[in-house]
């Protein structure tokens, strides 16, 4: 049985603008075919949880921020998840205490796999039905941050299993008998699970997928090549991304021990060091027909899109965590290492450094909290994971080595360092659930794709219809022949104009966030008007204007940044969280405007760090702290 297809839909908004653009045939149908990929896993959702009703576009397009849904509520004091993740955390520390939790491979074991199923780790995002314990995301997101401090690759497995492994295929688009069988499997740890999707030829090009799936008889014959798969070992599940009498297709497949249909490929990797990373290469390698994943909409890459948000909001979590050990490493050296008689902590550069870690992990902490509870609510969180995607990616990079780095100085590179052992760990993430700025073009086009199908694709059909290659605004022929389109238009901007400025405030709000959220919402109001005339401007051109599609997403992603950690802060009682948050902000209104750091901007770092200094900073209280490298004699 082949999957479920649309082939007789209409083209994507993607699609057409391409080819209206002038894009090859190719080019406009394999970008076409990743657009339509990305419609189908929308329609996975009710209309109010769509990506136009999801709280980005709502206060980008809309005139006013919806702050309510910018605001989390307190988390419940207990659930049920929260004994297995405790016992979870138990597990996780006896073992790296004891050293018993790697393998002589330097890969996470298979008894520290087995000792947490049984304390019911691997089930966590599973429905109880099904042995699982059914957290929330708004619960499971945080604690993946919690596991991280105590062992990254124990945490990075989770997102594994759970986000972009076998888990969320099957409870999403299994059938009640898929369901019933895998999903115990899966609970219980028996098989921990992998998402085979990148080939040697296919990254972010999701249509250049080569591995094939026949049917012969009861099962599919599956021949071709894998490459980057983590997790991927003999006796683990995999979810497996084919092509299927021409469309990708997801199988459900458990790796054998090499064989003729099977063989692992191995190579070096610096990143991922204590979780196998391999290749698969399959000739012939058989999964029974019953294994087959059929969505009720869309094919294998609707599938595969849809588990990317959750794996993106695990990567923040696990970004939070890593700085959060920066922090925890910096202090002693900082408090330790003397320069001109003074201990360096008293160094205004260095205060600056501290104060700066604390805001990008106050960013991380808020963007977390935030989409984790925007998904549980059923919203698809597109935009919104995206933004916690490329923050915490882009966070963890600069304070590895803008902060914590450059402050340990040459030591850095000793054997044995924090850093010099583990730079490619804290660098990969910009990597992992999509390249930040190829995720940036990505996160414009989700954002401009209604206003661009309301209000230019009409025009451009109607220029293609009239053999006009560009609409010229100053030529009176054109604006008469395309005065039914324009009309559409000019309606917008005059309500557009219309607006008044949004001026909410928030009762209670400390006068350093309630100034910095006046601003974030005004940035929100201006983006429409700049979206809108950058499609104006480029008109079917702007495929090939990556540039200043990237330039203008971050801006956007700056703003709701912004907004997130604003009303993170609001909610909490710590001074240092409304510190932390000033501080990012300040950093965040520069970097929009220009302008440059003010003595207030100075002084906030120098009464941040001193808080920190003074044991404000919590969560930090268990992490592991090395020894100094090459102590004074």
């Amino acid at each position: 049985m082949a999957p479920a297809t649309q082939t007789d839909s209409p083209q994507s908004f993607a699609e057409t603008a391409l080819r209206l653009g002038g894009k090859s045939d190719e080019e406009a149908r394999r970008l076409g075919a990743m657009d339509k990929a990305d419609e189908q896993v929308e329609t996975l959702f009710a209309p109010q949880y769509q990506t136009v009703n999801s709280p980005i576009h709502k206060a980008i397009w809309d005139g006013r921020t919806p702050l309510d849904l910018f605001s989390p509520p307190s988390p419940p004091t207990s659930l049920p998840c929260d004994a297995v993740m405790e016992r979870s955390l138990a597990v996780a520390r006896r073992r790296r205490d004891s050293n018993t939790l790697l393998n002589d491979e330097h890969k996470l074991s298979n008894e520290s796999i087995a000792d947490l199923a049984d304390a019911g780790y691997w089930g966590l995002l599973i429905d109880p039905k099904y042995g699982g314990s059914g957290a929330p995301f708004a619960r499971f997101a945080p604690f993946l941050t919690r596991m991280a401090l105590v062992d990254p690759t124990v945490s990075a497995m989770a997102s594994v299993h759970g986000c972009i492994g076998a888990v969320d295929p099957v409870r999403t688009f299994g059938n009640t008998e898929q369901k019933a069988r895998l999903l115990p499997i899966l609970a219980s740890g028996a098989r921990i699970s992998a998402f085979a999707l990148t080939e040697p030829g296919a990254g972010s090009d999701l249509t250049a997928l080569r591995t094939t799936a026949t049917l012969v008889g009861d099962h599919y014959e599956v021949t071709g090549e894998k490459l980057f798969i983590t997790n991927a070992v003999p006796g683990r599940l995999i979810g497996l991304v084919v092509l299927l009498e021409g469309k990708p297709a997801v199988l459900i497949a458990e790796l054998p021990e090499e064989n003729e249909q099977f063989r692992i490929k191995k190579y070096g990797l610096y990143a991922l060091k204590h979780a196998y990373n391999q290749g698969l290469v399959f000739n012939k390698f058989r999964v029974p027909r019953e294994n087959l994943l059929v969505p009720k909409t869309g094919d294998g890459l609707t599938i595969a899109y849809h588990g990317l948000n959750l794996g993106r909001l695990a990567l923040c979590a696990a970004a939070s965590a890593g700085m959060r050990v920066f922090l925890a490493n910096l202090l002693p050296w900082i408090a330790y290492r003397r320069t001109y008689g003074q201990p360096i902590q008293v160094r205004e550069l260095v205060k600056r450094r501290v104060a700066r870690l604390a805001a990008l992990i106050a960013g991380t902490d808020a963007l977390v909290a935030w989409g984790s509870w925007l998904i549980d609510q059923g919203f698809r969180g597109e935009l919104e994971c995206i933004i916690a995607k490329i923050f915490g990616s882009e966070a963890q990079k600069e304070a590895a080595i803008e902060l914590f780095m450059k402050t340990h100085g040459g030591r850095s590179f000793l054997h044995g360092h924090l850093f010099g052992d583990n730079v490619h760990e804290f660098l990969a993430p910009c990597i992992y659930e999509g390249e930040g700025e190829m995720l940036g073009m990505a996160f414009f086009k989700s954002l401009v794709k209604e206003h661009g199908r309301q209000y230019f694709e009409p025009l451009g059909k109607r220029l293609q219809q009239l053999q006009i290659k560009t609409f010229n605004p100053a030529n009176p022929s054109h604006l008469w022949k395309l005065r039914g389109e324009l009309t559409s238009y000019g309606g917008w901007c005059l309500r557009r104009m219309g607006q008044g400025r949004d001026r909410q405030r928030v009762a209670g709000m400390d006068r350093r966030l309630s100034e910095h959220l006046a601003f974030a919402l005004d940035r929100c109001q201006r983006h429409a008007g700049e979206l809108s005339a950058t499609l104006r401007k480029h008109q079917l051109k702007l495929a090939d204007r990556q540039c200043r599609m990237a330039e203008l997403s971050q801006r956007v992603q700056d703003a709701i940044t912004m907004i997130v950690t604003i009303q993170w802060a609001h909610a909490r009682t710590s001074e240092i969280a409304v510190a932390s948050a000033d501080i990012l902000c300040q950093d965040l209104r520069r970097k929009l405007t220009g302008e440059r750091p003010s003595d207030r901007y100075f002084r906030g770092v120098q009464q941040l760090a001193d808080m920190i200094y003074a044991g404000g900073f919590e969560d930090l209280a268990g992490i592991d702290r090395q020894e100094i490298l090459m102590p004074y004699a």
